[in-house]
């Protein structure tokens, strides 16, 4: 409503709206399309306005902020090209069913329609990676579209949502109207359900559990440990979902990554009977589409989704039930375990099958990677939370860290490199007291690494492990397995990153050698600043189980 009732301005408005919600953070590359927003959040000090220095980190923290929370991460970007660079990370959020509100500054109503200095047709060119975009051209709306953009960013499957703000309703005065905060609805199986699915376990002999999927939380790993425990069932994560069950159970069997254990994926293929929880089994942790067969899988196929629309989407279950994962694993927790369990033994196998995957692997150069790793397994705290974006380097903390709680592991599932610096700083500021490791590659880490200007600013301290063989080395894979020796767009030269991360305020350190590695990380540690390790690896070490001349050799037989 307008005219004489106008008490509030719409940027205030939507600041209060935020402030109903339960946002304390949001994060943000200033514009001037959104200047009156970010003048009414000096007045609500109690959500902390972090400024990036790429909209496509700003979206990725709010990612991360999301998988931390449970609550949909807020960022604030300029109209134009301010939401193309944020799409980086709106698409990660798409794809790992994040909750995520995107608020853009828009250009004047006056003015739309006219191919207007940065005007984007925000519906058509973010539609497809959204669950919502919305226009708010009427400052009264505001209670009632912020709400919505809220409740389905969390409802089903989670995901990103999209509210754009023409500058000039930003400044219109409005009568604020009640409006109530929402939280999720997540549907829980009913009595029918729960009696059917355990019916179903209890007949099976060779049964596995797959988690995967977004709105899970710390209590849904417990419970879904404790049923494992119960039922000694074989439970594996799919792509980077490793911290939703402590890896130390003696029921875990490993991860449905890429190059996943080649015992976990015959398992699955030759269970009779395959549990998918919250997941969608996508191409990476289905190996392809090949893992099960399409559409209707051999197997007794029971899917578990919070979102109806994607139970039968790609694979048709033999049963289904539409529920929170989180309601699921309370549910699971309380199931009563038979007393003859045939598969106990599969379950013992296949973990020590897990155990022995995840083993160091020896690999050419000085530095040892899987050394490493089990060194950091030993120094780390339960609760450290490990970061990565994309590239072969990942497979180092995806496949040889021991992921102990929920909220341990951000990783994205999209396989988006620049990931992990932005991430990191994200969980640090949310977590200060926690340890707090980016792993990146030398082409990952120059997508985002300017992002360690943002974590000096606000005081946080992360640990960046930079593995640097002076290539994108995930491509150059592929490039000689398909094309062997002949090497293009795939090398790199690098700056000198040690002189770059102490521009930036970290200390900063080069290893060469595995017995270098763990000193440095001490130092890296006990200096309370952030801190970039690089790691000069060898570039014949292509991956943990490839060199460049062993690719070369298959290519050429």
């Amino acid at each position: 409503m307008t005219g004489n009732k106008a008490t509030i301005r719409a940027a205030e408005l939507l600041v209060q709206q935020l402030q109903l919600h339960g946002v304390d953070r949001v994060f943000c590359v200033p514009g001037e399309s959104y200047l009156a927003v970010l003048d009414a959040l000096v007045d609500a000090p109690e959500i902390q306005v972090v400024t990036c220095r790429h909209e496509g980190s700003a979206a990725m923290m709010g990612d991360a902020y999301g998988k931390l929370t449970g609550r949909p991460g807020v960022v604030f970007v300029t109209r134009g090209p301010g939401a193309t660079n944020a799409s980086a990370g709106i698409h990660i959020a798409h794809q790992d069913g994040t909750p995520l509100i995107v608020f853009v500054g828009d250009v004047d109503r006056g003015v739309t329609e006219r191919d207007t200095f940065q005007e984007i047709d925000y519906r058509g060119m973010f539609g497809p990676i959204t669950k919502f975009v919305t226009q708010i051209a009427d400052a009264a709306r505001i209670p009632e579209m912020v709400g919505r953009a809220f409740h389905t960013a969390l409802a089903g499957r989670p995901g990103p949502v999209m509210v754009t703000l023409h500058e000039d309703m930003l400044l219109d005065h409005v009568e604020a109207r009640p409006s109530r905060r929402l939280d999720p609805v997540a549907p829980t199986p009913s009595p029918s359900d729960q009696a059917e699915l355990a019916r179903r376990l209890s007949a099976a002999q060779r049964p596995v559990l797959i988690l995967g999927g977004g709105g899970w939380s710390a209590q849904a790993a417990l419970d879904v440990r404790q049923f494992a425990e119960n039922w000694d069932m074989p439970v594996a994560t799919s792509f980077r979902c490793q911290d939703y069950i402590d890896n130390t159970a003696d029921q875990y069997i490993g991860n449905l990554g890429l190059g996943a254990n080649p015992d976990l994926l015959q398992a699955v293929e030759n269970a009779d009977l395959v549990l998918l929880l919250g997941g969608r089994l996508g191409e990476v942790s289905s190996n392809g589409y090949t893992l099960l067969d399409m559409p209707a899988p051999a197997q007794d196929f029971i899917h578990i989704h919070p979102d109806a629309h994607e139970i039968g989407r790609v694979y048709q279950p033999t049963f289904a039930i539409c529920a929170g994962s989180t309601q699921v694993a309370a549910c699971l927790a309380n199931l009563t375990a038979p007393a003859d369990r045939p598969w106990s033994r599969q379950t013992a196998k296949l973990n020590a099958s897990h155990l022995a995957w995840i083993s160091p692997v020896q690999i050419p150069g000085a530095v040892q990677m899987g050394d490493v790793m089990a060194s950091l397994g030993k120094a780390l705290p339960e609760d450290a939370i490990l970061t990565n974006g994309a590239g072969n380097f990942a497979i180092w903390p995806n496949r040889f860290h021991r992921y102990r709680g929920y909220g341990t592991m951000l990783a994205p599932r999209s396989g988006s490199m620049g990931y992990g610096v932005p991430a990191a700083i994200a969980a640090k500021l949310q977590f200060p007291d926690k340890t707090v490791i980016c792993f990146a590659g030398d082409g990952d880490f120059l997508m985002t690494g300017q992002e360690l200007a943002t974590a000096k600013m606000y005081g946080v301290a992360v640990i960046v492990i930079l593995l640097n063989n002076s290539m994108y080395g995930t491509i150059r894979m592929h490039q000689e397995r398909d094309f062997p020796e002949r090497i293009s767009a795939t090398e790199l030269v690098n700056p000198d990153f040690v002189m770059l991360a102490k521009s930036y305020g970290a200390v900063a350190q080069r290893v060469t050698s595995t017995e270098e590695f763990m000193p440095a990380f001490e130092r890296a540690r006990e200096s309370g600043a952030s801190a970039v390790i690089e790691v000069v690896m060898d570039q014949e070490a292509i991956s943990p189980t490839a060199t460049v001349t062993s690719l070369r050799q298959a290519a050429r037989a």
